[in-house]
This record gives structure tokens, C-alpha cells and sequence, in this order.
């Protein structure tokens, strides 16, 4: 099953109000309808992020839980970092081409979408920085290439003992595109060895 979140893909909802929370039901949502108990869960980047959720909001029905591209804690120059990414989204929306490819890869309102990262405080770092609470096998994949996300190679195993680490050589944020023969090939040993 690979649902598409709000403001992506063939997702028609414009409500991006509690976006993390809301997203996490629509999994759980979409796995009631077609009667999937429970389902090993994996996600990257923003999906990462809605994975971590679904897990903390529904437990039993995550077999597992495998993420990737999440920042376990705020940087030091997020607003910096915000100011970065806040100056490549208006570049993006100027860009009638991209703009133009955007509007045919989505049905939703993602250029609404994309300003809800424009806010400072957008990222939610609460749920984030506290992973003990997950009773389900977990994988955390970083790229050797992203210091902020790296940091959290040493604070989640150390906070939890169900949580596997593996650090991607030669990636970044996006391991699963930068990696993803090494991505694949670790989340199948790791799927290999909770069930062995």
C-alpha cells in the first residue's frame, strides 16, 4: 500500500490543519478500509514524519516501523535553515515550468501545502526528540551526509533498545534516492530478522 499524503499525488484534500496528525489518520483510515489489521510501516522525509506519528497514535498496528529523513532534534540555526528553505519554495513557485509539472503531478493545493513549511515552528521537534515510547521493532536509516539527522544515531538507541540504526555512506536526507540499493537491501534484513 503506498497512499499518497495530503497535498501530494492523487490525495483531493485541502485540509492541512494538525498536517501531521491528520495524515497519520488517513493511513489508519485507508488500512480500515481495505481491512489490513496491521502493517509494517516505513516512511522518508515527510513521510518519515507522518510514520512516527501513525506509530505513537496507533501502536498495535505498526508490525514495524522504519524511517528515514527526520530530524531527531531543532538545530542550533534552524531559522537560518528556514530561511534557505523558505527562499527555494518562492523560486520554485516563480518557476512556471515547475509550477506547470506540479499542477499535473498533483490534484490538491500543493502550493498551499508548501507554505505550511514556510512557518518557523512547522517542524514538529516534540514528537521527534522522544522515541522511547515506541513498543514496535524500529529501523532508523540516516545518510552520513546530514549532521542534524545523524544526531540522532546516538540519542535513539540510547533511548530505546527496540531501535536499529543503520548509517547510510555517501547519502544524505533523501537515502532512499541517494541509496537505494543499500536502503532496500537493509530494510529487507531488517524485516528478515524480526521475523526470524
Amino acid at each position: 500500500m503506498l497512499p499518497d499524503l495530503r497535498g501530494h499525488g492523487k490525495s483531493f484534500s485541502d485540509d492541512f490543519s494538525n498536517y501531521f496528525e491528520a495524515a497519520a489518520s488517513d493511513v489508519k483510515d485507508t488500512m480500515d478500509k481495505i481491512d489490513l489489521e496491521s502493517a509494517h510501516i516505513v516512511g522518508c522525509s515527510l513521510g518519515g514524519l507522518i510514520a512516527l506519528f501513525f506509530a505513537k497514535m496507533y501502536g498495535k498496528r505498526a508490525k514495524s516501523l522504519t524511517i528515514s529523513g527526520v530530524i531527531p532534534e531543532k538545530p542550533e540555526n534552524w531559522s537560518e535553515l528556514q530561511l534557505i528553505d523558505n527562499e527555494s519554495i518562492s523560486n520554485l513557485l516563480e518557476n512556471e515550468e515547475a509550477v506547470k509539472h506540479f499542477n499535473e503531478k498533483h490534484m490538491s493545493d500543493w502550493k498551499r501545502f508548501l507554505l505550511i513549511g514556510q512557518s518557523e515552528d512547522w517542524y514538529p521537534f516534540d514528537v521527534t526528540k522522544n522515541v522511547s515510547d515506541l513498543k514496535m521493532p524500529t529501523l532508523f536509516l540516516v545518510g552520513e551526509g546530514y549532521n542534524h539527522e545523524v544526531k540522532g544515531a546516538l540519542t535513539y538507541p540510547a533511548m530505546n533498545k527496540n531501535i536499529h540504526l543503520a548509517i547510510i555512506p555517501f547519502a544524505s536526507h533523501l537515502v532512499h534516492i541517494e541509496q537505494p540499493h543499500l536502503y532496500s537491501m537493509i530494510l529487507e534484513r531488517f524485516l528478515t530478522e524480526i521475523h526470524s
